[in-house]
C-alpha cells in the first residue's frame, strides 16, 4: 500500500498548521486575551475535518 507525496505533504500541512495554532491558543490564554483564544481553539477545531477528509481522499489514491 504505497502513499502519494502529496497526501503525505498535505496531512504534514495540515499538523503544522495544528502546532501552530495550538501554540497561539495558549500564548492568548496565557495573555488572557480570550476572544483570540476562542478563534484559534475554532481553527484547530476546523482542521480536524479537513485532516480526515484528506486522509480519507489520499487513502484511495493509487499511486
Amino acid at each position: 500500500m504505497k502513499r502519494s507525496y502529496v497526501g503525505v505533504a498535505v496531512l504534514a500541512f495540515i499538523l503544522f498548521l495544528n502546532i501552530i495554532f495550538t501554540q497561539y491558543m495558549v500564548h492568548q490564554f496565557f495573555y488572557e486575551n480570550y476572544v483570540n483564544t476562542l478563534i484559534f481553539c475554532g481553527l484547530n477545531i476546523v482542521l480536524f475535518p479537513i485532516a480526515l477528509f484528506a486522509y480519507k481522499k489520499m487513502k484511495n489514491v493509487k499511486a
